[in-house]
């Protein structure tokens, strides 16, 4: 309308115009002035909308080089309370995580001094993973208020959907309850070996489709009750080993396919469902890669979790200081090598000198341009990008109620 406006003014003024430049004549006709072209203007400049920030972008732009290595890094802790190695690790190296074991916990309200201490020590830095190993059975690190949760293995023999479904819920609700925001569970490996004593009640069966049927329910349980990042292990399966890759490195001679038609199958499913993180394995997968390990193996993390089963969340070594690993490598080079294979969160449940071997070999590698400053970036990306997704802050918590979990514990044992 206001082009148009512009054009027909322009056509008045214009012919006024050539009024007043031509004399009138007696008897002579009104010269008619020859039309013009309407104007044409250029189009009025539209602001393009302000973009809204995205804050894992932002957030990922503001951390130096040494920030952005501490997010790959989660540690162990000694003792029961948060002392010298805590405030190296959170204080000063700004590791992504902690995870805490049996040793670290005494009582629920010591638990949450701690975890609320760990989160004092972090201050307003990227809010930590606080990380735990919460599978029920034999794996249990709840503190001595909370009733024991029952085995996947107990849990899988009711075949039940619903009952796995209510584990999931029961795990993620008592890692909450303490203020732990990561749960290692639940194990989607395969119990196919009965020599293998280091998964055997850990695993919700013995088939592929069991496992992957109440695994899943496990992972539905734990998302309603939300809150806590699952993390399905042991990528690609660890169920048929008949030894402990704590001490040493098992050794796996299958072929990809016979993998697809057992093992991977969990694995596929949970991807396929979402799952937003998956801890690899310390196994020898001798017909995928002859030489390295699983968890720093591009075959296995880059080429089969990510690249075939399609996997775009957070790859989590399981510990780099366990046999199969340190017994091979030194702890930084292993370190170096699970980047460049894939994993975005490296476990390092050591000393403080473990974390800070790694944390060297990590820091020189992409100085030298062995790792580059894009995988870098890739793997803080994904990690930022989880912590987004779940909410995480550095909120402490309360010592909670533990009545209706306990009771929730005790209707499972009962089903």
């Amino acid at each position: 309308m206001l082009k148009r406006r512009f054009s027909v003014l322009l056509l008045a003024l214009a012919a006024l115009a050539a009024c007043a430049s031509t004399p009138e004549l007696p008897g002579s006709p009104v010269p008619t002035p020859a039309p013009e072209a309407a104007a044409t203007l250029p189009p009025i400049p539209t602001p393009e909308p302000t973009p809204t920030p995205d804050p894992v972008e932002e957030r990922l732009k503001a951390l130096s080089e040494e920030e952005k290595v501490g997010q790959l890094l989660v540690t162990a802790l000694p003792g029961t309370e948060a002392g010298a190695q805590a405030e190296t690790a959170i204080g000063e190296y700004q590791v992504g995580g902690v995870i805490l074991f049996r040793s670290n916990i005494e009582s629920g309200a010591q638990l949450i001094g701690l975890l609320n201490s760990l989160q004092s020590l972090n201050g307003d830095h990227v809010p930590l993973f606080l990380c735990v190993d919460q599978e029920g059975g034999r794996v249990d690190r709840m503190p001595p208020e909370v009733l024991r949760t029952p085995s996947a293995q107990r849990v899988g023999d009711s075949q039940l959907p619903e009952t796995a479904r209510e584990y999931g819920a029961v795990l993620a609700s008592a890692c909450g309850a303490f203020g732990f925001n990561m749960d290692f569970a639940p194990c989607l490996d395969i119990w196919s070996n009965p020599e293998n004593t280091v998964i055997g009640d850990r695993a919700l069966g013995r088939d592929g489709e069991r496992v992957a049927q109440l695994g899943l329910a496990a992972l539905e349980g734990m998302a309603r009750t939300g809150g806590v990042i699952p993390v399905v292990k042991h990528f690609p399966g660890h169920g048929d080993t008949s030894l402990d890759s704590h001490a040493v490195l098992p050794v796996v001679d299958k072929s990809l396919e016979e993998l697809r038609q057992n093992e991977l199958i969990p694995f596929r499913r949970a991807v396929q469902a979402g799952v937003p993180a998956v801890m690899t394995a310390h196994l020898l997968m001798t017909q995928l890669d002859p030489e390295r390990p699983a968890s720093l193996s591009p075959a296995v993390v880059t080429g089969l979790l990510r690249e075939e089963l399609g996997f775009n969340g957070v790859a989590c070594t399981d510990d780099l200081t366990m046999g199969a690993i340190a017994n091979t490598y030194g702890i930084g080079e292993a370190a170096v090598l699970a980047v460049e294979a894939g994993c975005d969160l490296l476990l390092v449940c050591g000393r403080i000198d473990d974390l800070e071997q790694a944390r060297g070999a990590l820091l020189d590698a992409v100085r030298e341009g062995r790792i580059s400053q894009e995988r870098l970036d890739e793997s803080v990306r994904r990690i930022l990008t989880l912590k987004e997704a779940y909410g995480l802050s550095g909120g402490c918590k309360e010592v909670p109620d533990l009545e209706a979990l306990n009771g929730r514990i005790a209707g499972l044992w009962e089903q």
